[in-house]
């Protein structure tokens, strides 16, 4: 049985060739290991993936990924990463508990997240004067940097993800999912 990071390879990997071969990034190859369409209609809703939500949500959010690797692979930043250091320049001074929570992932995770990130020079913990148990997080300037330099491929990912939807549909969906997530959250402690 192969490991868990052999079995996530092994998905994301076919779900690249299924990218490459998509309308959305170019033209279809063909080929014997092409994935075919498959007509969701014509699939009983109760038996489909294809129209299960949670399904649907998976093979966007695979599709993101995608994206993302393959406008930001220069960069070395994981979206973890990218998310993490987005989130400690738009809420300089923040803790690790609000950004864990302004990103949606657990404190041990960002606060991995965030020992790669300043062993990189590219986030600073500043002892806070106000409670000395207490880290502020901000930018260096290598990170604002890097920040700036990969925010136009972020954006680009997202206009290519939506690339099917007009404008209105766009802001519909975000509008949709949105409420379905609930209230974004946003660091409680930035100073």
């Amino acid at each position: 049985m192969p490991s868990e990071k052999g079995r996530y390879t092994y998905c994301l990997s076919t779900y690249q060739r299924f990218v490459l071969t998509s309308d959305l990034l170019g033209s279809p190859t063909g080929g014997p290991d092409a994935p075919t369409a498959v007509n969701a209609d014509a699939i009983p809703p109760e038996t489909s993936l294809h129209r299960m939500p949670g399904h649907l949500f998976r093979r966007l959010h695979q599709q993101g990924d995608a994206l993302y690797a393959r406008h930001a692979s220069g960069f070395e930043l994981t979206p973890v990463q990218y998310a993490t250091l987005h989130a400690v320049g738009a809420w300089p001074g923040s803790d690790q508990v609000g950004i864990s929570r302004a990103i949606a992932c657990d404190k041990a995770t960002v606060g991995t997240v965030l020992d790669r990130l300043q062993g990189r020079g590219l986030v600073e913990r500043v002892l806070d004067a106000a409670d000395r148990r207490a880290w502020r997080l901000r930018l260096t300037e290598a990170g604002a940097e890097l920040l700036a330099r990969i925010e136009p491929e972020v954006a680009q990912v997202q206009r290519e993800l939506l690339a099917p939807l007009s404008p209105s549909e766009s802001r519909q969906l975000i509008a949709l999912l949105t409420r379905l997530v609930g209230p974004l959250p946003t660091p409680g402690g930035a100073r």
